[in-house]
Parts: C-alpha cells; sequence; structure tokens
C-alpha cells in the first residue's frame, strides 16, 4: 500500500515538475510526460502497469466528457460530414488496412487478430490530440475536425475491436453480424447518452448549490458510460452524446457561481489525469518489450514497419482522396490543411487500452502473437505522440497555418456590443416597474458606459487588425494590469492584517480581484 502511494505521489511530482518547465515553452506537456516515462520504466524498482479495465471504465469516460464539454455542437453539426468520414470511415480502412498488413508480413497471425490490433491503432485519442494541437496553434476549424473526430471515433473503433477479438476466440463471424452490431451500439450509445442527459438537465433545473451540481458534474460520465456498457452498447458514445448536450444547455441550467466552479474542476481533474496518462504510456515500454524473446529480429522489424507505415499512409490517402466526396465544391480544406491535419492523427491510451485487452491465458491459443501485437500498438503510440506532437508546431509554421485571431476577436466585441445592448432593453422595460427608481438610474448609467466601451473596442478592432506590435501592447497591457492586481492585494492583505477587515471580507475583495484577472485573456480583443 505505502508503495503504491509513493508512487502515485512521485507521479505527481514530476507532473507537476514537468508542468513548470513546459508552461512557457513550445515543447508539448504530454510528450514530455510520455518520454519521462519511458525513462522510467527502464530504471530498477517498481513500475506500474496499464489495467485496460481500469482505464477503459475510469479514466476514457472523464476526459472524453471533458473533451466534449469543450467542443462546439453547432460547429460538429455544420461539420458532420467531414467529421464522419473520419471518425467512421477511416477508422474502418485504418483497420482493415493494418490487419491486411500485418498479416502478411507474421507467420501465422489470423487476418481476425490483426483486424483486432488494426482496429486498436485506428482511432486518434481526442485527449492526445487535443492536448497537442490547441497548443501547437491549430486553426479553429481544424480543431473543431479533430474534437468531432476524436470524440466520435472510439465507438466505431471499439465496436470493430469487439468483433474482431470475437472472430479470434472462436465466437464466429459474418459481416451482417458485425454492421447490425455497429449500428445497434452506436444507436443504442446514443439513446443512452440522451437518457442520462435528459436525467441530468431535468436534475440541475432545480438545483441552486454549485456543490451539489458539480458532483453530479463529475458522476455523469461515469452513469453514461455504465448505463450504455450494461446492455452492451457504446459506453464511448453515450458519454460524449450526454458531455455534448449539457454543454450546449448549459447556459439554461447552470448558475453562473457553478460555471466557474464547474470549469476549475475539470481543469483539475482533466490536468491529473491526462498527467498520469502521459506518464503511464511511457512506462508500458518495459511490459511491452519483455514478451518479445521469441521472435526474429526481422519479424519484428517488418510488423512494426507494416503496422506504423499503415497507419502515416492511410491518414493522408483518405483525406486527400476523400475531400471531394465529402465537402461542399469550393469549400473543401486547402492541401496545406490536409497536410496538418494528416499529421494530427496522434495515439494514445485508448489505443494501448484496447491492446492490452487482448484476450490472455485462456485465449492465449486465439493470440499467440499477443506481445508482438502489443509492441506495434506501442510503437504507434510512441511515433504519433512523440513524433507527430514534436514536429507538429514546426510543421505549422512552415505551412503559414496558426490561429487566426482577428475574424474571432472582432465576433467577440460584436456580441458583446450586443449582449450590453439586450441589457439595456430589459433595463427599460423593467425600469418603470422597478420600486427604486435611482437604482435603475444609476444602472442604465453603468450599462451606457459599459456599451460606450465595448463599442470602442470593436470599432479598434474593426478598424485595426492586429499587427506583431499591437501584440506586444497587449501584452504589455497585461503585465501592467496584473502589477496593478497585486498591488491592490498586497493593500487589502495590510487591512486585513491590521484588522481593518474581516476574513470574509477579505475574501470577497480577494475573489473579485481574481475573476479580473481571470479574464484578462480579453485585453486580446481590444
Amino acid at each position: 500500500m505505502l508503495g503504491s502511494v509513493g508512487l502515485a505521489l512521485g507521479g505527481l511530482l514530476v507532473i507537476l515538475v514537468v508542468r513548470l518547465l513546459t508552461a512557457n515553452t513550445s515543447v508539448p506537456f504530454a510528450v514530455v510526460l510520455v518520454i519521462v516515462g519511458l525513462v522510467y520504466s527502464e530504471l530498477p524498482g517498481e513500475n506500474l502497469e496499464l489495467n485496460p479495465e481500469v482505464v477503459l471504465v475510469l479514466v476514457i469516460p472523464p476526459l472524453l466528457y471533458s473533451a466534449a464539454l469543450k467542443a462546439g455542437v453547432l460547429e460538429i453539426r455544420a461539420n458532420l460530414a467531414r467529421i464522419a468520414s473520419l471518425s467512421v470511415g477511416l477508422v474502418l480502412v485504418t483497420a482493415l488496412g493494418v490487419g491486411a498488413a500485418l498479416s502478411a508480413v507474421v507467420p501465422g497471425l489470423g487476418v481476425a487478430a490483426a483486424v483486432a490490433l488494426g482496429a486498436a491503432v485506428a482511432p486518434p485519442d481526442p485527449v492526445a490530440a487535443l492536448t497537442i494541437a490547441r497548443r501547437a496553434g491549430l486553426p479553429r476549424t481544424l480543431l473543431t475536425l479533430i474534437e468531432g473526430e476524436g470524440l466520435l471515433n472510439d465507438a466505431t473503433a471499439l465496436t470493430v475491436y469487439e468483433v474482431a477479438v470475437a472472430a479470434t476466440v472462436g465466437g464466429g463471424f459474418s459481416l451482417l453480424h458485425g454492421v447490425g452490431r455497429f449500428f445497434l451500439s452506436a444507436v443504442g450509445g446514443v439513446v443512452a447518452g440522451l437518457l442520462v442527459a435528459a436525467v441530468a438537465m431535468a436534475a440541475r433545473r432545480r438545483l441552486d448549490d454549485p456543490l451539489v451540481e458539480n458532483s453530479l458534474s463529475l458522476a455523469t460520465p461515469f452513469a453514461a458510460y455504465a448505463l450504455a456498457e450494461a446492455v452492451h452498447l457504446s459506453g464511448v458514445l453515450a458519454v460524449v452524446v450526454a458531455g455534448l448536450l449539457l454543454a450546449h444547455q448549459a447556459p439554461a441550467i447552470e448558475s453562473g457561481a457553478a460555471r466557474l466552479q464547474t470549469r476549475a474542476v475539470w481543469a483539475l481533474a482533466d490536468f491529473l489525469l491526462e498527467g498520469f496518462v502521459f506518464l503511464l504510456i511511457g512506462e508500458q515500454f518495459k511490459v511491452v518489450i519483455d514478451g518479445l524473446g521469441p521472435y526474429p529480429a526481422g519479424t519484428v522489424a517488418a510488423a512494426l514497419g507494416v503496422t506504423v507505415g499503415a497507419v502515416l499512409v492511410i491518414r493522408p490517402l483518405w483525406l486527400f482522396l476523400s475531400r471531394r466526396l465529402v465537402e461542399p465544391r469550393g469549400a473543401g480544406a486547402s492541401t496545406r490543411e490536409l497536410i496538418a491535419l494528416s499529421w494530427s492523427g496522434t495515439r494514445g491510451v485508448i489505443t494501448l487500452a484496447a491492446a492490452f485487452a487482448l484476450p490472455l491465458e485462456a485465449h492465449r491459443r486465439a493470440f499467440p502473437d499477443r506481445d508482438l501485437l502489443l509492441l506495434c500498438a506501442y510503437a504507434v503510440v510512441i511515433v504519433t505522440l512523440v513524433g507527430q506532437g514534436l514536429t507538429l508546431a514546426p510543421l505549422l509554421r512552415a505551412l503559414g497555418l496558426g490561429t487566426p485571431t482577428g475574424d474571432e476577436r472582432q465576433m467577440r466585441a460584436a456580441a458583446r456590443v450586443a449582449a450590453i445592448d439586450a441589457a439595456l432593453r430589459r433595463l427599460e422595460e423593467v425600469g418603470d416597474e422597478e420600486p427604486h427608481n435611482a437604482v435603475a438610474t444609476r444602472m442604465g448609467a453603468l450599462y451606457r458606459e459599459r456599451r460606450r466601451r465595448a463599442q470602442e473596442r470593436l470599432d479598434w478592432v474593426a478598424d485595426s487588425p492586429l499587427d506583431a506590435g499591437d501584440e506586444e501592447t497587449i501584452e504589455a497591457f497585461g503585465r501592467l494590469r496584473r502589477a496593478l492586481l497585486d498591488a491592490e492585494r498586497e493593500e487589502l492583505v495590510r487591512w486585513r492584517d491590521g484588522g481593518r477587515i474581516t476574513d470574509a471580507g477579505f475574501r470577497r475583495l480577494q475573489r473579485e480581484l481574481d475573476h479580473e484577472e481571470g479574464i484578462l485573456s480579453i485585453t486580446a480583443d481590444h
């Protein structure tokens, strides 16, 4: 027990140190953790081994749910054809392509067993892909595609995986059964997600306690996953659907206080889960290598080559060949964007969890090459996560791609003006009914001043596109504002320590300053 606690605390310390070291660099946090895990796996001492059941039940649901909370339902719907092409078509083609190539170069490996491995390596991991893509500055349109693909492709991959494993261990296989199983799992998963979301929305509308609401939020992904899996449906799809719907309805079912707390809770959960997941990926190296003794070097090299090669080649081929089929004429992604999207298919813990879940012991005869298949899956994860993760940002710069902030900034500025106008109209409607007219008058003055500043900001953004000098000015503004906020905090501390204000009053004023600091990123809209 103490050994496990020590490993957990040691892992947490590593995660914190890596976070601090990479915070102001272009090196992806996830990649460094994987490398640290790789190094640690070769050191003497106790190692953590990946338990696929724990990962699939306790780790994947909250990570997928959190990713769904950040995704945009309307953006995904607007790109549904392209996302479906990636999350269904590309996954199927990759699983079959890897399976065919692998079974051709490994003597005695059945096609069904090879397709099971192909299904495991087919889906890019939304956690890994989005962690790296956002840090690398991928354009918003491409981020939407990666979000949608990563959230929806697991249902396709895991269904193909289950069918292939069943065929390998003697459960029989037919194309009709496989297709029927896929659609039943997918449709049932959607229904389960909708049901859990409906219950959660009904509960949240009746709650007014941020702690209770956040407890419900933390329980939601596990409830969706458990409900779907209990009746052999797609648990991952249920989690994603529940998260997307609840995120879209959040303005109507959550208070502002609950939303602030929810963002903080899920930010911490993401940070810790992702950190331990990426460390765990690196630590599996020794476990994977230990079972390779019986294989000739040539067989190992051929298996690794065709698996990694197929994964890297099939994705760009599919993207370029399907561009004209799934995108309106003239609206397709540019060649540069397709290259960037091709290089953003990083695999992660879902691939490893599925590979480690390949049957052992009783079904060793069905999967005699399980150790070799594990190595192939691990190689795909390392090559895509580390190789693509470290090179994605330089590739984006070479392609001249980055996150276009000008249009987004102008839209936010215009939306801010529209929101203030709506508040002023509402004030006119209720002002006459307000018994304290002086209060309504002062509120109107405050909102008109807010509107004046918001309109100035909108005019400035519309007339003055940002250049490098403007960015430097914005950064200088942020530094100065934080310095002033620090001065305010120091003065409040002096008042508290001098007994001139209560602790409760101090905390309330400090919270106001914290909120101001939290929205300093909006100065980029100026």
